[in-house]
Formats: structure tokens, C-alpha cells, sequence
């Protein structure tokens, strides 16, 4: 605590000399969105790992005091990391969650490692006794599939070792642990109990949780869980399309529609107009946490529902990982001011626990991707930006890495956007604006817009330009602010 104590008075009184040296900076008329982003940042750099750290490159991504990292916290903190320059350590974690799958674990990995290499012993002590939740294989699944929209390395869908992970987990790891559609409120508590199996052992009890809410007792099947199968195995999909395998991608696009769908038919309470969260081995739905990972793994299909589950969650008192998601949630669903306040509170000095790693990395992460709208796609090379700040000010984000190059963005107000490419290739650039217009302007030239339409039914103009290496560019709603 005195170390993250230390850290904050640097940000705040030093000039924010510790975190602005190098690497991606922000700067911005809103200085309070400064002042948050700042912190963050320092916050997050704090968990880097040493380089003579046995286990290579890492950041801290568990409970603090245990020099570790687990599937879910790496799972949401990647594309933060890939922002603040923790590649490396990206790349080294989840190839070792990838190389150990094993039958031996029924196709589950280690839940969590430590710094020295080895499965954390607070959640591990042989393969018929250790702590897993089985949300964790998707949750993996899909934050490589992300990874490589970022970053454009191939190694995150091609790699044997991932392949092998992804493999198994859309398959064996199934079949395994009981979660076919038909099957997930059904299946029995603990498909893979050992001969001795003993309820009040943790190891045995929660060897296979099939949630990420732990606290729930009697548990046979989270809403969370589904959500994750659905999102896995459409990322599944989607690097099999990549590997140019159509069919195999059709074939587990449609498996995926089956856990959405699931979703859509059982858990939906229409007196309470909430979802249940859990299922109980009592065959009764109750609620608990979980509607966060329905929006993380864009699992709600109905509008009406997504606005209903979005107020609950704006209104509910959330421990602070809960609310680590929160600022790309808001920000990516249409509710920019809460997003903002979830950012602000999340920095806060005064907020309980706000030392826990999820939370730093997800305020970056919010401010990245979400307010400043930075998106990749490797696949086109192609970065987007759409501005979501309320006010009028103008904010930069410099030397961001993504797509193998650095990029920096600026948005004046919400009329105009600059993009830099410091980079050695050319980046296709789609500048998006809220607004129904028929053209963009760039160097005093027209540019034709494409129309799109978030779930709100909120239209978004876009065009697309290319932006040479070394190359700014400039796209405004308006010939006049050229």
C-alpha cells in the first residue's frame, strides 16, 4: 500500500515525471481526464514484473501479495499491457497458460502462475487438486484472438501451442466438463470429482467452478460462463476464417449461437426485468454478479434487455474488479458520462482497493479504447477512432503501438480528428463522427461516408484514408475547420 501511496504523490506533485518519460502519453484541455490517465499509468507500470524474474517477462495480474498472475485478470489487462509497451510479457504469459493444458487436468491449465514459473501454491497443489474456473479457456481464447487484431502477430493464431490451447478448450474441454447447450443446466456439479472427493476441500469444490462469481454457493452454471463460451467459441470461428477454413468458422459460428441463444430462452427474468446470473444444483435461478461478462463478451442480442441490465449495473454498489471493466462498458455502450465518472472514481485515493492491478490497466484501457474510440483490425490494417468525451476539448494520445507501428490521435471536440503514423508502413485510417452526414473532409477534398448504427439505433459517419509512414492526417466533419 505505502508503494502505490508513493506512487500516486509522484503523479500528482512531480510533474507526472515517473510516468510521462516515455511511452504513450496523453495530454489534454480536460485536465482532470489528464490527471486520471497519469496515475493510471504509473499505477499499472508499478506491476511489471524484474527481468531477472525467473518466469521472464510479466505483470502482476492477481491479489498483489502473491507476485502472480491468473487467466482471467491477463484475459482483461492484454490490450492495456500492448499499450503500455508489456508485449513481451503479454506473449510469455498466455503461451505458458497455453502449453499447459493437459489431460491430465481435464484440459484445464494453470489457473494461476507465479513469478517464479510455477502454479501459484495458493491455488494449486497437484492435477487432481487445485482451484480452476472454467470461464478462464474462453476468456483466453478470446483476449489472443483481440490480441492479434491489435497487434498483427500471427504467433497468437498460428503458434502450435495456441492452436493446441484453442483446440482442446472448443473441444475436449467441452465434452469434459459437461457444457454442450443442451447440457448446462443439467450437468452434474463436479463432472470430474476425485475418488475422495470431499465438499468442504476448496480443491475439490472449486476444481472446475463454472463461474467467475466464487462466492455462490451450491453453483452449477453461471451466466457468465455461457457468455464466455459464446464469445470463445466465436473467436474460435473467426481464427479458423483467418486460417482461410470457412466451413470449420461456419460450423462454430453456429455453436456459438446456441449459448446466445440459451441465454435468450432461461436466464431472462421478465417480472424482475433482469437476468439471473446462476443455477443451482437445486434447479433454481438466482442473482449475484455476472451481468458484467454478459457486455464484455457482447452476449446481449436485445436492445431492450442490454438497457435494462446496463441501468442495473450503473445503480448496484460493485467490488472495484467489477468496476475495472466498467469504463470501455459504458464508454462502448453509450453511456460516456458514467464512463468517464467510473474513470475518475476508479483513480480516486479514496477508493477501497483501487491497488488491485485490474484496475489501473482498466482505466487505460477505458481511456484508449474507449473514450478515445482506438480500434485494430489486422486483418485491413486498419486503426479506428470515434471520440466519446462529452465536452468539447481536445485530447492527443501519443505513440500508441498498435499494428506493429505507433500511432498518435488527436480529437478536436467531436468535429475533427488528426491521426499520426509513426510507423514504417502505411495504416488504412477510419475516422468515425457521430452524426448522419453524407461527407468527410480531408486536405480540403471530399470524402464520401459509410453509415453504421450502434445498438442505440445512434448513426456513425465514417470514411477511410491511408496514412503513410511518417504521414499526419487530418478528417473534419466541415471544409471550414481545415
Amino acid at each position: 500500500m505505502k508503494k502505490h501511496l508513493l506512487l500516486f504523490l509522484l503523479t500528482l506533485f512531480a510533474g507526472y515525471c515517473f510516468s510521462q518519460k516515455d511511452g504513450i502519453a496523453l495530454s489534454s484541455t480536460d485536465t482532470t481526464l489528464q490527471t486520471a490517465f497519469y496515475q493510471a499509468k504509473a499505477m499499472a507500470l508499478s506491476y511489471k514484473g524484474k527481468p531477472g524474474d525467473p518466469v521472464g517477462p510479466w505483470y502482476e495480474s492477481a491479489l498483489p501479495p502473491r507476485s502472480a498472475f491468473c487467466m482471467r485478470d491477463v484475459s482483461h489487462q492484454t490490450i492495456a499491457a500492448e499499450i503500455l509497451g508489456l508485449s513481451a510479457a503479454n506473449k510469455n504469459m498466455l503461451t505458458l497458460f497455453a502449453k499447459n493444458i493437459s489431460q491430465s487436468k481435464d484440459w484445464c491449465s494453470y489457473w494461476e502462475m507465479n513469478k517464479h514459473g510455477k502454479p501459484a501454491p495458493e491455488d494449486y497443489r497437484n492435477d487432481t487438486a487445485f482451484w480452476y474456473n472454467l470461464n478462464a479457456n474462453f476468456d483466453v481464447l478470446n483476449a489472443c484472438w483481440k490480441l492479434y487484431l491489435w497487434t498483427g502477430d500471427k504467433t497468437y493464431i498460428i503458434d502450435a501451442a495456441f492452436k493446441n490451447f484453442y483446440d482442446r478448450s472448443v473441444n475436449e474441454f467441452i465434452r469434459s466438463w459437461v457444457l454442450q447447450p443442451d447440457s448446462l443446466l443439467t450437468r452434474p456439479a463436479h463432472p470430474n470429482a476425485p475418488a475422495h472427493y470431499n465438499e468442504k476441500v476448496a480443491f475439490n469444490r472449486c476444481r472446475g467452478l463454472p463461474s467467475y462469481s466464487e462466492g455462490v454457493p451450491d453453483i452449477k452454471m453461471g451466466i457468465d460462463l455461457v457468455a464466455a463460451l459464446y464469445r470463445g467459441l466465436l473467436s474460435y470461428a473467426a481464427i479458423a476464417e483467418a486460417a482461410g477454413n470457412k466451413k470449420m468458422s461456419d460450423a462454430f459460428i453456429e455453436k456459438a449461437k446456441q449459448y446466445q441463444q440459451h441465454i435468450d430462452r432461461y436466464w431472462w427474468d421478465e417480472q424482475a426485468q433482469r437476468y439471473n446470473t446462476f443455477y443451482s444444483n437445486k434447479d433454481s435461478f438466482g442473482k449475484n454478479e455476472g451481468e458484467t461478462f454478459l457486455l464484455w463478451f457482447d452476449a446481449i442480442k436485445d436492445s431492450a434487455r442490454k438497457q435494462k441490465t446496463l441501468e442495473h449495473l450503473v445503480s448496484g454498489d460493485w467490488n472495484v474488479e467489477n468496476l475495472s471493466y466498467f469504463p470501455l462498458i459504458m464508454y462502448q455502450n453509450g453511456y460516456a458520462e458514467k464512463g468517464y465518472d467510473y474513470i475518475l472514481h476508479l483513480t480516486s485515493p479514496s477508493t477501497k482497493r483501487r491497488e488491485y492491478p485490474e484496475v489501473s490497466f482498466g482505466v487505460i484501457k477505458g481511456i484508449v479504447e474507449g473514450l478515445m474510440g482506438v480500434e485494430a483490425d489486422a486483418r485491413y490494417n486498419r486503426i479506428s477512432t470515434l471520440y466519446r468525451h462529452l465536452s468539447s476539448s481536445t485530447t492527443t494520445v501519443k505513440d500508441i503501438p498498435v499494428l506493429n507501428s505507433l500511432i498518435s490521435v488527436t480529437h478536436y471536440g467531436a468535429g475533427s480528428s488528426m491521426l499520426q503514423n509513426k510507423g514504417k508502413k502505411a495504416i488504412i485510417w477510419r475516422a468515425k463522427f457521430y452524426s448522419r452526414i453524407p461527407y468527410l473532409y480531408y486536405q480540403k477534398k471530399q470524402l464520401k461516408t459509410r453509415q453504421e448504427t450502434d445498438w442505440k439505433g445512434q448513426v456513425i459517419s465514417f470514411a477511410d484514408v491511408v496514412v503513410q509512414p511518417g504521414q499526419q492526417a487530418m478528417v473534419t466533419m466541415g471544409m471550414n475547420n481545415q
